[in-house]
């Protein structure tokens, strides 16, 4: 797996790339802007990039602009994005480009190894993470496109938000296997997702549950 780091606070950059190379990782390139993060995709293609949200000039958004614009110019690159905090415009920017492989996680994740490995390898193999948090604070919000839903069907597609699979939900849910499933399939159907639509269900119900929580268009 070869990875570009693009994050501006160098302690958390460095500490980034021992990480994951004592895991074996390929670090291929480590930068502190959105620029440089460009020309290293571009250079390097790598199969992963960790991009920082906030990075100079404006520490605004400029690393989701340059995330979308790596995945513009070489498709089927996994982004997983940090934060600082939970900025809910900006993940769903990013996940409006299309949702495989895509993560966005806060910053404090990295400090749990093992919950931020596993979410860097969920996202490289085509998967996404999202933040327990984010999916958190979107719960909270008012959601009238989605009102169809049942409690347990909410609770299974919060968690088909932050990227876990069937086994993954039953487990956390206590249920079995054939339940989540089921409840998927309901919520297809409530959805209105046809399984001849030619985007990925799963991923679009997703989608939808962003945009609708966060409000967006």
């Amino acid at each position: 797996m070869r990875i570009v780091i693009a994050e501006d606070d160098s302690l958390l950059r460095e500490g980034l790339a021992l990480l994951l190379k004592a895991e074996g990782l390929d670090v291929v390139a480590t930068v502190a802007n959105a620029e440089d993060f460009l020309a290293a995709v571009d250079e390097h293609m790598p199969d992963v990039a960790i991009v920082d949200v906030r990075m100079p000039p404006t520490h605004t958004d400029e690393g989701i602009v340059a995330a979308v614009e790596a995945r513009r110019r070489q498709p089927g690159l996994a982004v997983l994005v940090l934060s600082a905090y939970v900025e809910q415009a900006f993940a769903t920017d990013l996940f409006t480009t299309g949702g495989a492989r895509l993560g966005y996680l806060l910053k404090e994740r990295v400090g749990r190894v093992e919950e931020f490995l596993d979410a860097l390898r969920r996202v490289a193999g085509g998967g996404t993470a999202i933040d327990p948090e984010v999916v958190a604070q979107l719960m909270v919000r008012p959601d009238t496109r989605l009102a169809r839903l049942s409690a347990r069907e909410r609770d299974v597609l919060a968690l088909m938000a932050e990227g876990l699979g069937n086994s993954a939900i039953a487990e956390r849910l206590v249920v079995t296997d054939g339940a989540v499933h089921k409840h998927i399939r309901s919520i297809f159907a409530k959805l209105e997702l046809a399984p001849t639509d030619s985007a990925d269900r799963r991923v679009t119900a997703v989608l939808r549950y962003l945009r609708a929580t966060t409000g967006a268009r």
